[in-house]
């Protein structure tokens, strides 16, 4: 194994990988293809020695930390995938590996045909990265001139530019505040603007990494439509990370799911609510106000004035049922289904893999 320093005081083992960025079953006909990738940091802490001597007083002692374990995946060109996991799961350190940023401890994939951390240069022209909490826009510059500015990093044709960039003002009304320096833009105004800047140069796969992270419920329906029409009528490979379920739902058909760096599902996204998510939640707003407020086949786990959500086992009762029970029994001024937390479904998926004896569940 080979050591080696980062700036931020951490390291880096890598073994085999390091120098054969090859080993692996990959295959360059699908846009993603992912073979036992695998990434470990290595630490070092400090921590009282044993002897007399002075330098013997502290030592330091080295730790490996699994960020991602011997992952294996494809994504066949124009698929739109989620790629869900609770923090700390693996999920950015993926996404770096298969951006080029990192380069990993063993294994092998490509994009687009790519080896990522081997071909960085040409490769980021085949490629767009948006990272929820950071820009890829300048700072201090109005949105038309970085946009401009990316079309010379890009090499992209003036009329392609501008016809890309035309449509994008339409889908995700940039026009308004194209003008203004990128650091006066709100945080939803940023990330629109960093979805446009990373599809201006026809990437054939686009990572996108929390996109809708802090945003409201209108700034995330315009970026999920974006995202939608970028997929369905351009056929840009998408890979999507987040935590809100609510963007798998409306954008993907099939998930990956990560925990503790291994990939544990592999499917449907209705296969896995069916299997793993048992729990589904109705918000209500009653019109009244009732004293009791409750329903067999269901449990109230919160209330808050006239509003009251109730938890219900989706294998036990459908949601029509309990909206039917709910209407016999109370006014309803409004109500909305969700779906469990993502870490909840994780728990579950981990209960499933103890009680099995195995460390990978697919479908």
């Amino acid at each position: 194994m080979i050591d080696v320093e980062r700036d931020d005081g951490r390291s880096e083992e890598r073994g085999p990988g390091y120098q054969s960025h090859d080993a692996g079953k990959v295959s360059r006909d699908a846009a993603v293809s992912v073979s036992g990738l695998t990434k470990t940091f290595v630490t070092h802490a400090r921590r009282p020695g044993v002897g007399g001597a002075l330098r013997d007083l502290v030592t330091r002692e080295r730790r490996l930390v699994p960020a991602v374990r011997d992952v294996s995946f494809e994504i066949a060109a124009g698929e739109l995938v989620g790629y869900l996991g609770p923090n700390g799961a693996g999920k950015s350190t993926t996404i770096k590996m298969l951006t080029g940023v990192l380069v990993p401890t063993s294994g092998a994939a490509t994009v687009a045909g790519f080896v990522p951390w081997r071909e960085r240069v040409r490769y980021t022209r085949h490629i767009g990265v948006v990272f929820g909490q950071r820009t890829n826009l300048w700072w201090d510059l109005p949105l038309s001139e970085s946009f401009d500015l990316l079309r010379h990093v890009y090499d992209v044709p003036r009329d392609r530019h501008a016809a890309n960039l035309h449509r994008f003002e339409r889908l995700l009304g940039l026009d308004e505040f194209m003008s203004t320096p990128v650091r006066q833009l709100s945080l939803g105004q940023r990330m629109r603007a960093d979805l446009a800047a990373s599809l201006l140069h026809d990437p054939l796969v686009v990572f996108l990494d929390e996109p809708t992270i802090g945003l409201d419920v209108l700034a995330k329906e315009r970026i999920r439509g974006f995202v939608r029409e970028m997929n369905s009528e351009r056929g840009v490979t998408v890979v999507l990370t987040t935590h809100d379920l609510g963007d798998v739902e409306k954008l993907c058909r099939r998930v990956l799911m990560i925990a503790d760096g291994r990939l544990l599902f592999d499917g449907d996204l209705d296969a896995l609510h069916a299997r793993f998510g048992a729990d589904r939640e109705i918000v209500v707003d009653m019109a009244d106000d009732y004293p009791e407020v409750g329903v067999p086949g269901a449990s109230v786990v919160e209330r808050q004035g006239r509003r009251v959500t109730y938890a219900f086992d989706r294998h036990g009762m459908s949601g029509s049922d309990l909206i039917q029970e709910l209407a016999k029994r109370y006014r309803i001024a409004d109500l909305s289904v969700r779906e469990s937390e993502i870490e909840t479904t994780v728990r579950r998926v981990y209960a499933e893999m103890e009680a099995h004896g195995r460390m990978e569940v697919t479908e």
